[in-house]
């Protein structure tokens, strides 16, 4: 790996990101093409699931300069026909002498590009930035290797962790600024997730309302709502959106519900698992919980957070509803540990995003 395979798998990270939220459920890939004199030739990122992938627009851009060159990939090349053709195919029309890939397919429909090229004598490198690539790609790596969408629970509070006033009042604890970002966050998201009880109590949208990015699918409404109390008039029904509507095997379903999901009943509410595999089996890779403090804390103590982002806004109400319901935590050595990714200013607010700590038997 030379300072050039790490400047230029890079600037192929950052392409990757300009995908977000458009490729689902494909991955988002970014690549880069570098003739034989060093020069960038061209560069590519997949846009939106069924477009061309990352490899070929790039090539398309270097046109005969690949002839030579390296690619840089974050993702190894496909070596399947879908709805489009294979890239390592592509690669080799174009006579691309070297490639570098960041991380390895791990999708078994898809991978074996980096077999074909080197057994077609093109020189492969593996493992340049690999978690740089795999955090902008979490997303979908955890949808294939965990077999489950992957999971941001996003919450606003003031600085001592209170979502909601002595009162219940919590309209608006944050800034424009920050609410603004939230719905950048729905945007690239395949679905938003809330309980019934934020239903009830706040009557949401569950919509973004910033320009989504091109997608073949519209973000996808999701109620958690074991008894089946979602009210008719409730706006996550107003057609604006797909709603699903999960409810437990035993509940009675009132006739606006009819067409609701029925899964396992688990510790007073959804078998969370359960609704995790209904949202994979529809193709859902990331799902955004915007639940109340009880359903945050049933996901956290079943494992299922992958990401946290939270707005914190500089005030104190020292009472009111806590941002965090029960977490599974008893005592100090279960509290859920987390690892600071960034912290930033939105407006007046902070938004802190964070991690789980890899457990120490990985």
């Amino acid at each position: 790996m030379t300072s050039q395979d790490v400047l230029h798998m890079r600037r192929a990270v950052a392409l990757a990101a300009l995908g977000q939220g458009g490729t689902s459920p494909n991955p988002v890939v970014g690549c880069v093409v570098v003739d034989a004199s060093g020069e960038i030739a061209g560069e590519g990122f997949h846009a939106y699931a069924g477009g061309p992938h990352a490899e070929v627009v790039a090539l398309r851009e270097a046109g005969e300069r690949a002839s030579g060159g390296t690619a840089y990939v974050t993702l190894e090349p496909c070596d399947h026909t879908g709805r489009t053709g294979p890239c390592s195919r592509a690669l080799l029309d174009a006579g691309v002498a070297r490639v570098v890939i960041a991380v390895a397919d791990p999708n078994p429909v898809a991978a074996g590009g980096a077999g074909t090229l080197r057994s077609h004598g093109v020189r492969v490198d593996t493992g340049v930035l690999t978690e740089e690539a795999e955090r902008g790609n979490a997303a979908w790596l955890t949808f294939v290797r965990a077999s489950r969408p992957y999971v941001t629970w996003k919450f606003a509070a003031t600085v001592d962790g209170r979502s909601a006033a002595a009162d219940g009042t919590s309209q608006w604890i944050t800034s424009p600024e920050a609410r603004a970002d939230v719905h950048r966050l729905r945007a690239e998201s395949d679905a938003i997730l809330a309980g019934v009880g934020t239903v009830v109590a706040d009557d949401p949208r569950l919509t973004a309302r910033v320009p989504e990015p091109l997608r073949e699918r519209p973000v996808l409404r999701v109620v958690a709502d074991s008894s089946a109390r979602t009210p008719a008039t409730a706006r996550v029904l107003d057609g604006e959106a797909p709603t699903l509507v999960a409810v437990a095997d035993d509940a009675v379903l009132p006739p606006h519900l009819s067409g609701a999901v029925r899964l396992p009943r688990a510790d007073g509410g959804i078998d969370l698992r359960a609704l995790m595999a209904e949202l994979r089996g529809r193709q859902v890779v990331s799902v955004l919980l915007e639940g109340g403090p009880t359903l945050a804390g049933s996901f956290l103590r079943e494992g299922l957070v992958d990401r946290v982002v939270g707005y914190v806004a500089p005030a104190l109400f020292g009472a009111g509803a806590a941002a965090l319901g029960p977490a599974g935590v008893r005592t100090l050595a279960e509290a859920h540990r987390l690892e600071f990714e960034e912290v930033a200013r939105i407006g007046p607010d902070l938004r802190v995003v964070l991690r789980p700590q890899p457990s120490k038997e990985s």
